[in-house]
């Protein structure tokens, strides 16, 4: 791997960290239910994205088949979640 891609990806991996703590801050502080939901969407973004990252300097597969699935179940809990606000409950 060449040093600038090896530069480049722990720069990335830090904003993606520093990203993830604020967005924590708002998922804990958020005005409304609706700031927090959309912040757990956010974060669960930005840990695909570190997943993906890290699978590139690693050069593992696991890394994209758990981005896959943070991915998969980060739109279900979403779902969930915008569901259970407009209406109250999840199942009907």
């Amino acid at each position: 791997m060449s040093p600038l891609l090896s530069n480049a990806i722990l720069l990335s991996l830090f904003l993606f960290s520093l990203t993830m703590v604020l967005t924590l801050l708002r998922l804990f502080k958020g005005p409304s239910a609706q700031d927090r939901v959309l912040a757990l969407d956010y974060l669960y973004i930005v840990a695909m994205l570190m997943m993906l990252v890290l699978g590139i300097r690693y050069a593992s597969d696991t890394y994209f088949e758990a981005a896959l699935m943070i991915a998969l179940f980060g739109f279900v809990g979403s779902f969930a979640l915008a569901k259970f606000l407009l209406r109250g409950e999840v199942i009907e």
